[in-house]
């Protein structure tokens, strides 16, 4: 019987190491080639590796939780094309053992406590008499949720942003008046159901044209920062699996509708699963919205290696002096992040000026 030993591959993008996330077999089962075997988190998404052979698994490497690197030993089969899946063992996962003694072992049961929900004061955390006698309550009404898969990789990636680019903010209002007026209209006459959020990114790509230094990566193992001609949008996205980057790639070839369809298709595709790693990478500029729970100012971590990011908060009317005369206006404010290193304050301020001249005067969005 021959042994097959299967190695991570390459998902994709450079990866050089990956997340175990969950195993769909066990050491025993027998699988298909091509069944799932294991669910891998990369920087980018989760992914299904499949088995690449037919036989009996013989060995797994890794719990979840734990990375492993690109080449290494990932899995280990025993091929027998006579082994039939209606044979295969199921395993049954083992029990975690609890360290105690049988008194207290006794006690428990007597009192119907769980004794795997206890955490023992004694060596090697072994439950003690005392410990029975400690308010349950806290433990029990505690759910531990380990740093695993995508979540983890949010939280390597906000901290090493905070930590390796100096931010800065820069917050001003919008009058959006004109700019719901003409949204309402363009819905009345059609089915498209348009939001701020693609007229935001249309003026966006306008400004960018004579502010190229915030459409940009910093290369930091080159230490060069690369420039974008063309602008590749990057919409943080809420999902199920916490926030991801779903990227319209070279947006500016796409008019206001055109630019509508293809957010709604990638910000879905990332809620859904089905975003490839080609859609979750490669942004060059981040637009960041709570929509309705945007509150009035927020401070955006800057999505490495982009230089900028803008946030949108909440459309809200408010009364305002116009012409020295009291009005109400509807009102958004802008809170953009910058990369310290390479946008200036005042660069930076003038790109949030010229966008607030597009969506204040929404006939500019539409000017070439």
């Amino acid at each position: 019987m021959a042994r097959h030993v299967m190695r991570l591959p390459d998902l994709g993008e450079g990866t050089v190491s990956a997340e175990v996330i969950a195993w769909k077999v066990a050491v025993g089962d027998f699988v298909r080639e091509d069944a799932a075997l294991v669910e891998m988190a990369t920087d980018k998404a989760v992914v299904e590796v499949p088995s690449p052979v037919s036989g009996r698994v013989l060995s797994i490497t890794g719990v979840p939780g734990e990375v492993i690197a690109v080449g290494a030993e990932l899995a280990a089969f025993e091929l027998d094309e006579s082994v039939s899946t209606a044979v295969a063992e199921t395993v049954t996962p083992t029990p975690p053992r609890v360290r105690t003694s049988p008194a207290v072992r006794r006690r428990a049961h007597e009192a119907g406590v769980d004794l795997t929900r206890i955490r023992g004061s004694g060596p090697g955390g072994r439950i003690l008499a005392a410990d029975l006698e400690q308010p349950q309550t806290a433990l029990q009404d505690v759910e531990e949720i380990p740093l695993r898969g995508i979540r983890r990789k949010i939280a390597e990636r906000m901290v090493t942003a905070k930590r390796e680019a100096p931010h800065f903010a820069y917050v001003e209002e919008v009058d959006v008046t004109a700019l719901e007026a003409l949204r309402q209209r363009l819905n009345a006459s059609s089915a498209h159901g348009l939001t701020y959020l693609p007229f935001i990114a249309r003026a966006l790509i306008n400004v960018l044209r004579e502010f190229p230094q915030c459409n940009a990566h910093f290369d930091a193992s080159r230490q060069v920062l690369r420039r974008y001609r063309a602008v590749h949008l990057g919409v943080a996205t809420q999902t199920p699996d916490g926030l991801k980057v779903p990227v319209v790639h070279d947006a500016a070839r796409h008019d206001l509708l055109a630019l509508t369809r293809e957010i709604r298709r990638v910000t879905e595709a990332a809620r859904d699963g089905t975003a490839s790693r080609a859609m979750l990478g490669g942004s060059t500029i981040t637009i960041t919205s709570l929509g309705k729970l945007g509150g009035i100012v927020s401070t955006p971590i800057l999505n490495l290696p982009e230089v900028a990011i803008i946030g949108i908060n909440k459309a809200v009317e408010r009364v305002v002096a116009e012409d020295g005369r009291i009005a109400i206006r509807r009102m958004m404010n802008l809170s953009s992040s910058f990369d310290h290193r390479f946008v200036d304050g005042y660069d930076a301020a003038a790109m949030i000026q010229a966008l607030k001249t597009q969506l204040e005067q929404p006939e500019c969005i539409f000017t070439e």
